[in-house]
Formats: structure tokens, sequence, C-alpha cells
């Protein structure tokens, strides 16, 4: 009797001790969220704000090895606002593509997620995640069952905005 008793305070003691502790995180979690911290930004009714990362000047060959994409190099010129694709080897040489807008954000050390998309319809066409420490490239171009494409990113000319 009395051991299950010391088990039951025991079990008590901790289940209260971890509350307080999760209690404890949440509040200074919330009380450390400086102005543009998420936590902070929502009870302010604050609109959101993405860094963005501006690639004029930059000129980049995606080679891809595997997906949708197999076979082909793209290289991309990039403007202010405007990306231009041009196939330079592989099946699709020759095709013509329109000039595109696009968004670029860094999403890690050397990495960014680049977005295109269709200047009237604002619809997206083509969306990257590049590696630059690692030279790798995913790409998802929506429009088929299986749009995806990985393979090699390389900075042919750089632009005058640092990788981040």
């Amino acid at each position: 009797m009395r051991s299950t008793l010391q088990v039951r305070l025991a079990s008590s003691v901790l289940i209260a001790g971890a509350s307080i502790a999760v209690y404890a995180a949440v509040m200074s979690a919330s009380a450390s969220a400086g102005v543009g911290h998420p936590a902070s930004a929502h009870a302010a009714k604050v609109a959101p704000s993405v860094k963005r990362f501006d690639l004029s000047g930059y000129v980049i060959d995606t080679d891809y090895s595997l997906g949708r994409n197999s076979g082909n190099t793209f290289q991309q010129t990039y403007k202010a606002s405007t990306v231009k694709g041009v196939p330079i080897k592989g099946p699709y040489v020759g095709t013509k593509f329109p000039t595109e807008d696009y968004v670029a954000m860094p999403i890690g050390n050397h990495e960014l997620y680049v977005a295109w998309q269709d200047p009237k319809k604002h619809a997206l066409v083509d969306v990257f995640v590049m590696n630059f420490s690692t030279g790798v490239v995913y790409d998802y171009a929506p429009g088929s069952a299986h749009p995806e494409s990985s393979g090699t990113v390389t900075v042919v000319h750089r632009g005058s905005h640092a990788l981040p």
C-alpha cells in the first residue's frame, strides 16, 4: 500500500513539474518574441514579410540528370524582377520560353527558393530550390503527373548581391 502511494505521489510531482516547465517555456518564448517575430506579428496583426533576394545580374545554368527535364541544360538570366530561361543543351534546344516574373527567397545557408510566375496571370510556372554549396537544384514545374526534376546548378555570372 505504501509503495503505491509513493508511486502516485512521485508521478503527481513529475507531472506537475513537467506542466510548470512547459508553461514557463511557452511564456518565455512569447515574451522573448521581439518585433518581427511571428508570435508578436500575429498578436499585433502585422502583415507578414519574407526577406527576398535580388538575383538581378545573375546568369545560372541548371543541368538536369533526373526527372522530367533529364538531359536538358537551361540558362537562366535574371534581371530586377524578370527571368529568361533558354535551353542550351538537350532535347529542348530551340524551344522559346517567355520571359517570366520571379521571386527569390533565402531559405538556408547558400540556398534559395525561386518561384517563376506568369506576368499576366500570376500563376506559378516553375519553382526551384537551389543549393549553391552542394551545387544541387530541385525543380518543380507544375502541369504534369511527374513535374519534378533534379540536377546541378552553376553560377555562370554573379550579380551585384552576394548569395545568402
